[in-house]
């Protein structure tokens, strides 16, 4: 243990511990910018480029970066000196001197570090004017774009997508004064190896990285009145939004979302989890038959896009073990525009089909040449949590005050084996709920596979279907979906099935949610209020869906059939 101390405190930490660390075990909060720290992981990002967090060292003649600086026994350190208090504010002025003053129209507008913390330091005008550095624009993808005027190089971006995704997408190009991080060769995104798992946008702490936004083109699509506009949610969506509204963390208000929807102007709510239900009968089917073959294990889950791309750009060995399932995003779009619409005698072209996710990569998704036939896409339009929030807030609809509204028929039943699909582990759970007693003909009682449970990035399990033994894994985050796809090309591994989330701890930190990234206690308080929702549901198994089986019996026949193939299937490319 080393002692210090901090602004006339005495402190006590391990040998190893930063003065930032420091300080907060005794409640001292340091300003800083580039500092970062990754959800469930060891990988932290201090390189101390912004210089924000500068502190007082006594008998050092230069201020140190508390993010990089560790402690030593006896260290007096000032955190609120007038040296280290001016430093600091001038570091966010220069900061400022080379940023695009428009932040009245900026997405990220009450929701960028820069600007809030250039307003706890008081800076309210521009004190060194100058040269601004002039940097490239790019909208070449469905899901996100970079305006680099706005990057303040603290490289948190950079450490996410070469680090935490292994993507290698994002560097710092050039030199001095003209340096940005960017693509190799300033090559727009879209022709990257980028997955548009948007957990770059996540970290960003100005607008340099936003997301693409549909918002105006659902409204025109709302108020058309020669379209029929049907809409779907996500289940991490439910436990998402709540936060844009001033709810705790976490808390689960699906049937406000619902209702807030209804008075959007959307025609029929439905909900993803009807169509996760779908997934998991085919799924589960794909499943029994590769372990009675024993051919193209280990089964890989592909409702993730983001996830798929990657798998697509780095191990295109590996492409005929995914299950060729579509996501529930697309099985949703591909049931509505065939199924819903001949019901309700509405041509395909004129219904428009708009998805609230949690995700980014969803919009690349729904863009996917497979996912559109005879120009008709599946899926029109992809929203993301924090868009719904400013429709709502756009229409004047405050969530905390309305009254609990259920989804429309026939495309709104589900069981909560869907709703745990938003947290990572819960698509393997639901198939093995769902497996166990397709295999075994016996009822499953306890639907809790703790095993798989959990925000690890890699969990591992075997599970016992009444004496087959299923080895299985759970990987979230591309890190640690490339740890395991090396174990699986490898020939290390023997595991039976595997569930890949592009973000790490699933779709509740999807790269759509609420901006509170890094926040393991928000997480979690998001993965329990999944599991609440599935708790309370009087179904918790897949096969168990009303709709689901009226849907096989009036159109798709059975499980893997012709049709159910055409429809709720595809292939993938390698890229």
């Amino acid at each position: 243990m080393v002692n210090l101390t901090i602004n006339d405190i005495p402190v006590q930490v391990e040998a190893g511990t930063t003065v930032l660390a420091a300080a907060e075990s005794v409640n001292i909060k340091i300003p800083r910018l580039c500092y970062y720290e990754f959800p469930g992981m060891e990988k932290i990002n201090r390189i101390a480029s912004c210089r924000v967090c500068v502190v007082e060292i006594e008998g050092r003649r230069n201020l140190a970066p508390a993010c990089a600086t560790e402690v030593t026994e006896g260290m007096v350190v000032k955190t609120n000196s007038p040296r280290a208090i001016k430093a600091r504010r001038t570091m966010v002025e220069l900061l400022l001197s080379d940023h695009p003053q428009s932040c009245l129209n900026c997405e990220k507008n009450n929701q960028c570090d820069l600007q809030k913390l250039a307003s706890d330091l008081h800076i309210h005008q521009i004190k060194y004017e100058g040269e601004k550095s002039r940097s490239g624009y790019d909208n070449s993808s469905f899901s996100l774009k970079r305006d680099m005027s706005k990057c303040i190089m603290c490289r948190r971006c950079e450490v996410t997508c070469n680090d935490v995704q292994t993507c290698n997408v994002l560097s710092g190009v050039g030199r001095g004064f003209g340096v940005v991080v960017s693509t190799a060769f300033h090559l727009p995104q879209a022709q990257t190896a980028c997955t548009f798992c948007g957990q770059c946008v996540s970290v960003c702490p100005t607008g340099a990285l936003t997301g693409v936004s549909y918002v105006d083109e659902v409204w025109s699509a709302i108020n058309n009145p020669n379209k029929t506009v049907i809409v779907q949610t996500a289940p991490a969506v439910r436990v998402g939004i709540s936060e844009e509204f001033g709810m705790p963390t976490g808390t689960p208000v699906t049937g406000k979302m619902v209702a807030g929807l209804k008075m959007l102007g959307f025609d029929k709510v439905f909900d993803t989890d009807f169509s996760a239900d779908l997934t998991i009968w085919e799924e589960a089917t794909e499943l029994i038959e590769r372990l009675q073959s024993g051919k193209n294990l280990p089964i890989l889950t592909s409702c993730c896009p983001g996830w798929i791309n990657f798998i697509e750009h780095n191990f295109p060995e590996l492409l005929n073990i995914p299950s060729s399932c579509k996501s529930p995003q697309q099985m949703f779009g591909a049931v509505a525009k065939s199924y819903y619409a001949r019901k309700i005698g509405v041509d395909p072209k004129d219904l428009i089909v708009v998805s609230v996710m949690p995700c980014l990569a969803k919009k690349y998704e729904a863009h996917r040449s497979e996912f559109i036939k005879d120009n008709v896409p599946d899926i029109d339009y992809v929203l993301t949590t924090r868009e719904l929030a400013s429709m709502f807030r756009e229409a004047g609809v405050d969530l905390t005050h309305l009254s609990d509204a259920q989804y429309d028929d026939p495309l709104g039943e589900s069981t909560g084996a869907a709703v745990i699909f938003g947290v990572t582990g819960g698509v393997l759970e639901a198939a093995l709920r769902t497996a166990y007693e397709w295999v075994t003909k016996k009822e499953l009682k306890d639907v809790v596979f703790k095993d798989v449970r959990g925000l690890e990035g890699i969990k591992e399990a075997t599970v016992d279907l009444d004496g087959t033994k299923l080895n299985v894994a759970v990987a979230s985050g591309l890190g640690n979906a490339r740890k395991l796809l090396n174990k699986v090309k490898s020939g290390e591994a023997n595991y039976h099935a595997i569930e890949i989330m592009a973000c790490p701890g699933g779709c509740i930190n999807g790269g759509g949610q609420p901006y509170k990234h890094g926040d393991t206690e928000a997480l979690t308080k998001r993965m329990e209020g999944i599991y609440a929702e599935d708790a309370n549901l009087p179904r918790r198994k897949s096969h168990e869906n009303e709709s689901i089986k009226k849907l096989y019996a009036e159109f798709l026949e059975k499980p893997g059939s012709h049709i159910a193939h055409e429809l709720l299937h595809t292939h993938y490319f390698k890229k």
